[in-house]
């Protein structure tokens, strides 16, 4: 039996770009792929945390260290600049695999600088929790 678990994610990454007439894709600062465990070619699901779109394309780089989040093709129109999404690529694990896995989570600030990296997630509190 095999689990589909989370590989990598950049969490509240900023559009930069919105590119309707280029190659249908998203384009990522190669940094930040690689940091978040991602290749060239992968699919990725984006949450749009500004309109509640959710959508799936495909990693493509963009220079090293610009920072670049930008939405080509049919998903430019899911977007607009400035708007904070999630980027998440998942992978198939059979069960040993998936006891010892852990994600690379990418914590972005609103210029896409690092804010920091983590393995996990903490666990949710219930509301009003003390």
């Amino acid at each position: 039996m095999h689990i589909t678990l989370l590989k990598g994610k950049l969490h509240m990454a900023c559009v930069t770009q919105s590119e309707l007439w280029y190659d249908g894709s998203c384009a990522i600062d190669a940094d930040l792929v690689e940091l978040a465990g991602l290749r060239e070619f992968e699919k990725i699901d984006i949450y749009n945390v500004d309109n509640g779109e959710r959508f799936s394309t495909y990693v493509i780089l963009a220079q090293p260290g610009s920072k670049i989040i930008s939405m080509n093709g049919a998903a430019a129109r899911r977007v607009q600049v400035g708007d904070r999404v999630i980027i998440a690529a998942y992978a198939q694990f059979s069960e040993r695999e998936a006891a010892d896995f852990q994600p690379k989570l990418v914590y972005l600030n609103q210029d896409n600088s690092v804010d920091r990296t983590s393995d996990n997630i903490a666990v949710q509190a219930a509301n009003g929790a003390a």
